[in-house]
């Protein structure tokens, strides 16, 4: 008897060792296209009260209800985006080509904003360091050089991996087309498969959904307006590359407390001390406003009490996972965060405590139980 149990303890893991190198497998098999799989992901997540509200309106019809869904998706989202990447590498590359032919100099341009600057803002630089207005010069031109070299070497990338790209797109809306058809039963055959206890399986699920929709509402979708409305105000004040300048509004509005005004507040003071009083109001009233209350307005109102990280998690999540996949961290960054708050909080909570567990009010082996028979 206990050879039968030795085998049949170690055929089980066996059959875990195999589970999980299969599973290794497959996700590096799976690994070329991690972006279009996970996005496919995110947007099914995203989008399926879209899915179900229509079904409710074509009950008998779920392949028409899916392929409406997608149309609603790469109107909503693909065709915008490919625009604005279109937008961003023109801007970046006239930009970069201006300086580099002297069309733009930046050097004239620091030197009129230092020239205009009053005495005590002046002294204020000075109190920081900022002594030697040549240096500075030449640190900010080889800063907005390099950084316009970077926007102009991407876009020749961007045009040698179009067909990348288009691979990616079309992998991820067919993969997002099942996602959202089946996606119901394909979850619920993953939670049933995931060895966990049903109480922490029910809990863990229901939070990676609630947590991918509320970091895209809540993070993409604020930065998103907040990059349109900067990149609004700077063109119709006439500042040049305003889809870019609203891009770069819409990346820095990830960062807490300081956000886009890292760019619009610099700009609104240039404009001041150049003489360009009325814009430099303008920008200055619309940037503090509208564009620093679009996160304090629109934040609660898109994720409500579904998840609520820390700033600081926040800044660092976001950064590290930019630093370490790219765009794509952007969201996996926050994401993993907030699900590892989300298990500590899930293993710490009274009600997902396993069955098995020992309560500290559980009678113990030499204590009978309280409605159990007394010695007489």
């Amino acid at each position: 008897m206990s050879r039968q149990v030795e085998k049949g303890a170690l055929q089980d893991k066996m059959f875990v060792l195999l589970l999980v190198l299969v599973s290794l497998a497959f996700a590096w098999i799976l690994l070329p296209f991690y972006s279009a799989v996970l996005w496919a992901v995110i947007l099914a997540l995203v989008f399926s009260p879209v899915q179900r509200w229509f079904i409710g309106h074509l009950p008998n019809q779920p392949n028409l209800a899916t392929f409406l869904t997608l149309l609603s998706i790469v109107g909503i989202v693909l065709v915008p985006v490919a625009f604005t990447g279109a937008s961003i590498v023109s801007e970046a590359t006239t930009l970069y080509e201006n300086i580099q032919s002297g069309d733009v100099n930046l050097g004239t341009i620091l030197q009129r904003f230092l020239d205009a600057l009053p005495t005590w803002a002046t002294d204020f630089l000075a109190h920081f360091g900022v002594t030697d207005v040549a240096d500075m010069q030449a640190r900010v031109i080889s800063l907005l050089a390099e950084g316009s070299q970077f926007f102009a070497t991407q876009a020749v990338l961007v045009g040698q991996g179009t067909a990348n790209v288009l691979l990616g797109t079309s992998i991820m809306l067919y993969l997002l087309y099942f996602f959202l058809r089946d996606g119901g039963k394909l979850s619920q055959k993953i939670i049933h498969a995931v060895p966990l206890a049903s109480e922490y399986k029910g809990a863990l699920f229901e939070k990676i959904a609630v947590v991918v929709r509320a970091m895209v509402k809540g993070t993409i979708l604020v930065a998103i307006a907040q990059g349109f409305l900067g990149g609004l105000i700077f063109w119709a004040l006439g500042i040049h590359a305003a889809v870019l300048w609203g891009v770069v509004m819409a990346f820095l509005s990830l960062l807490p407390a300081v956000g886009a005004s890292i760019v619009w507040f610099p700009v609104a003071v240039y404009l001041i001390a150049t003489g360009d009083i009325g814009k430099g109001l303008i920008l200055m009233a619309f940037g503090a406003g509208v564009i620093g209350l679009v996160d304090n307005l629109l934040r609660p109102y898109l994720v409500g009490k579904d998840t609520a990280l820390p700033d600081y998690v926040v800044l660092i999540s976001t950064l590290g996972g930019i630093a370490l996949l790219g765009l794509n961290g952007l969201v996996v960054g926050p994401l993993i965060a907030a699900l590892f708050i989300a298990v500590w909080d899930i293993a710490a909570r009274s009600d997902v405590v396993p069955n098995a567990a020992v309560h500290d009010d559980a009678p113990t082996a030499d204590e009978p139980p309280a409605d159990g028979p007394k010695a007489g």
